[in-house]
């Protein structure tokens, strides 16, 4: 294994899920990924090997048929996984908040119903929060869900939700002012529905359309769609938690572990991008030497490594803490935000490595260089978690006067 990006204090168990989810990167994505990407294709083979490892219930408890796995342990198979392909890490990544959430704020019903079928890759789970007109504003959301009896209505439009198609449960935050008087903060009226759908674009049942892929510069193979409900009955048992008015802090609660996500894809990119990096500097000669011979690249590839270390140690530090019980909101904000923007920097000194050669197709880096940006914006912009970051820090210094 490479000097980077080691994790200290794991247990026998730990890293031979690493290892063997390594072997799968190196043997099944790497040598696929760039093709894929290219075409836009779905990566089925690679979903198909990663049901078989078990990785779609990774985190799902032993009594659920999972593996009862630690966010950690989770984290840092997704750092693997996205260094291997980042989109792949974002089919599991919504499946997994999805089955959290289940298993967080679901009645037994709900769990006794979905997670079984979802740690065997047979239900696999979406989420959607975010609106065409709202960004990372949630609490302006207009989808509502309105009870008709034993049934909630649901209208609305949703932007960006991944593995639109692909997904047979999707988990959808709308706005229900039932039982909630005018006046209501914004944030205590919501409430999360758990959608079951057919796989597949159109109409994929009454009331539910899912309309196509949104074509994207980078994070492709994974389908990005919008979701458009149009008078969508669902039962009232499928209500997450069974009771309204819950649903903004079950998605802050997914969204909080979905950022951790985020931060181990930015660590997986940004190790890709170094080893790619100091690969093609031992191989490139200039002026009679490889290029590594040269202090300017020694100076890029020794940033490139420090900035891979610090990211991954946040990273590591943030999961840890959501495993011991305790409140990571901070920390998880502060490894998103650092492990984003160094692999974004990262990816662009790999790529002035690579000189020329690094806008061509045929080099794998030009791929990074089109995936790392989405990593600034997803679960929440850098805007977002500075803002996070500061009003938490405030709240642990509050100025004693």
């Amino acid at each position: 294994m490479a000097r980077l990006a080691r994790t200290a204090g794991l247990t026998d168990v730990q890293q031979e899920i690493l290892s063997t989810v390594r072997d799968f990167v190196d043997k099944e994505i790497i040598p696929v990924a760039t093709e894929l990407e290219h075409k836009d294709e779905y990566p089925q083979e690679i979903v198909d090997g990663l049901k078989e490892l078990g990785l779609f219930g990774l985190m799902i408890p032993e009594e659920y048929g999972g593996l009862g796995e630690s966010l950690l342990t989770y984290a840092l198979c997704v750092e693997e996984i996205a260094r291997g392909w980042m989109s792949v890490s974002g089919i599991i990544n919504t499946h997994f908040i999805v089955a959290y959430m289940l298993k967080q704020h679901g009645t037994q019903e709900q769990k006794d119903t979905f997670l079984p079928r979802m740690a065997l890759g047979e239900v696999r789970g979406a989420f959607s929060m975010s609106e065409p007109a709202l960004g990372s504003d949630v609490s302006a959301i207009t989808s509502k869900g309105v009870k008709d009896g034993d049934e909630y209505v649901l209208n609305g439009q949703k932007m960006w939700l991944t593995n639109g198609g692909t997904s047979t449960l999707v988990a959808v935050l709308c706005r229900s002012d039932e039982g909630h008087p005018e006046g209501t903060a914004p944030h205590k009226s919501m409430t999360t529905f758990l959608v079951e759908k057919e796989p597949g674009f159109g109409e994929v049942r009454p009331g539910l359309t899912i309309p196509g892929k949104i074509d994207k510069m980078g994070y492709k193979g994974v389908d990005t769609t919008e979701l458009i409900m149009d008078g969508l009955r669902i039962p009232a048992n499928r209500v997450l938690g069974g009771t309204t008015g819950r649903g903004f802090y079950q998605m802050m609660d997914g969204v909080e572990v979905g950022r951790v996500n985020v931060a181990a894809r930015g660590c997986g990119v940004a190790q890709r991008a170094f080893e790619l990096g100091v690969s093609y500097a031992q191989q490139r000669h200039t002026f009679g030497k490889p290029i590594a011979s040269h202090q300017a690249i020694q100076f890029k590839l020794a940033e490139m490594a420090t900035k891979v270390e610090a990211a991954h140690a946040m990273m590591v530090n943030a999961a840890r803490k959501k495993d011991s019980g305790e409140r990571n909101d901070l920390e998880a904000g502060m490894a998103k935000y650092l492990a984003s923007e160094y692999c974004k920097e990262v990816v662009e000194d790999a790529f002035r490595i690579h000189g020329g050669y690094g806008f061509s197709k045929e080099y794998e880096i030009e791929r990074l260089y089109r995936e790392a940006p989405m990593l600034l914006i997803g679960e929440g912009t850098a805007e977002i978690q500075k803002m996070i970051i500061g009003r938490r820090l405030l709240e642990e210094y509050r100025f004693q006067g």
